[in-house]
Parts: C-alpha cells; structure tokens; sequence
C-alpha cells in the first residue's frame, strides 16, 4: 500500500511540474526605443510610475548660417520640459520652447503593448494629445486674441520591436492650427510620421523619424520634417545627438512650420539631455 501511496505521490508531483511548466510565460517588449522621444517626435516608449524626466532639448541654427553665426552655434532654440507617470500606462508632461514663445502639455496613453506568451500582440500601440500655446506679445497690425494662439497635436503611434537591436514605428498625426497664415490653408493638417531604431552597440542607439504631410495642405514654402539622431546612454542620463531641417521642438512646429532643406544644407544641429527621477516606488 506504501508502495503505491508513493508511486501516486510521484506521478501527481510529475504532473503537476509538467502543467506549470507548460503554462507560458508573458514577456513583454523592453526598449522598443531608448526613451519616450525618437528624436523630437514622441515614441510609444513610457516613464514607469513615479519617475520624472526633466527634458533638456537644444537645437542650434543652420549649418550654411556661415561664419558669421560661427555655423549655426550663435543661434539657438532651446525647450525646457518635464515629462511624468502618475501610472505605467499614463503620461502627461509640460514645457516651454524659446521658438515662438510657446507653452506645451501633453497627455500620453498606451493602449496595447507588444509581448509573447499567454496573449500574443505583435504591436505596441499609444495614444498623445498635446496643446500649444504662444506667449508671443501682440503685434499692431496682427491682434492675436487666446484662441488663435492655440495648436493641437492627436496622434496614434504604432511600433514593432523585430529584435533587440531594431524598431520601426508608424505615426498617424492631425494638427490642429486655430489660425493659419492666410485663407487658402487648412487649419487640420494630417500627416504620418516614420520611426526607426538600430542599436548600434548597449550605449550606442541610432534613430531616424520623417513626417509627411499630405499634399495640398502647407504653404509651398514649407516641407516635410526629417531628422536622424544618436542616442548615448551613459547610465545616468540619456545623451542624444541630432540633425534636422525643422527648428521646431513641438509638433505644429516640425510638423506645420518646416522650412529647411536638407540638399540646400539647411541643417540644424541640435542635443537633449533627459534625466529621469525616481519620485515614487523602489528604486530600480
């Protein structure tokens, strides 16, 4: 009787290990892209709760500026930011460019996130809603009253992580310009923004993003917005390294308001510095 007490003891003990190990595990996507930004453009990548980055973007004038401006480094644009998560899956954030005086909030959602296992969802998918607002004094012959210093971003982006070193990402974009320069312009303009990531080493991130604007929306002085980065993570902070054609450091901006081309040389070198703290929770 002993004998078979122990041989159900074992056999139940089997199989109970062969259920357990048969249940998969869930493994979510890590690092689709280094930070919450690609560039300047946002990226599907979330603060955890509790920490908060401060945000230091630069970006200087254009390389064919000449001598004069010493290439671009006399002139700069500067934006001053605070991004926090209340929870993983909430963002909101604030700041303030140099360029046009403007004041930015925005609120940022994930809504799916990729991952393995007992669900298999191919894509991370997120949410953002920004506002812009111009501090800029009034002019005498162009009275600005507040609603007509208001822009709205809405976009949805969609990325895939396909390896640990390489990412893509797809941005859908409407912006909203309350007032546009003259009367022919539309006051929506819908774009889509294209991301990529190449880990080039652990430290070392590569990154590109694109917007394009449909046709038949921007004056034909305006073009679209590309830029290409290196991110440098140095432990302690993340380090970024970029080039552009657009000025700009919020959406209706690099968005609705790029000038510079690129084959003209009208390239902007720029930097960020983003330093994340830990407000809430174990420290990581």
């Amino acid at each position: 009787m002993k004998k078979i007490l122990l041989l159900l003891g074992f056999f139940s003990f089997g199989l109970l290990n062969a259920i357990a190990q048969s249940e998969e595990k869930t493994i979510l996507a890590h690092n689709t892209f280094e930070g919450t930004r690609v560039v300047v453009g946002h990226s599907v990548e979330m603060l955890r709760k509790g920490d908060l980055d401060f945000l230091i973007s630069h970006r200087f004038g254009r390389l064919n500026s000449g001598a004069y401006q010493f290439f671009g480094l006399d002139l700069a644009i500067i934006r001053l930011g605070f991004d926090y998560a209340p929870f993983d899956w909430l963002n909101i954030g604030v700041g303030r460019s140099s360029q046009g005086k403007i004041l930015d909030g925005f609120v940022k959602a994930r809504l799916l996130r990729q991952q393995t296992g007992k669900k298999n969802i191919p894509v991370t998918v997120t949410g953002l809603s920004t506002m812009t607002y111009s501090l800029l004094r009034e002019q005498p012959n162009r009275p600005l009253i507040w609603t007509n210093r208001i822009n709205y971003t809405n976009q949805i982006m969609i990325a895939r992580q396909f390896s640990e070193r390489f990412s893509l990402q797809l941005t859908p974009s409407v912006t909203h310009f309350n007032l546009v320069e003259t009367r022919d312009l539309k006051n929506d303009v819908i774009s889509i923004g294209f991301a990529g990531k190449y880990q080039v080493t652990k430290a070392i991130a590569f990154k590109a993003e694109y917007f394009y604007s449909l046709p038949d929306q921007l004056a034909s002085t305006k073009r679209n917005s590309l830029a290409i980065g290196f991110d440098f993570d140095t432990g302690g902070h993340v380090f970024q390294l970029h080039f552009s054609n657009s000025g700009g450091l919020v959406e209706p901006a690099f968005i609705g308001d790029t000038t510079g081309d690129w084959l003209d040389g009208d390239i902007h070198l720029g930097f960020t510095i983003s330093r994340v703290f830990r407000l809430k929770g174990r420290r990581y």
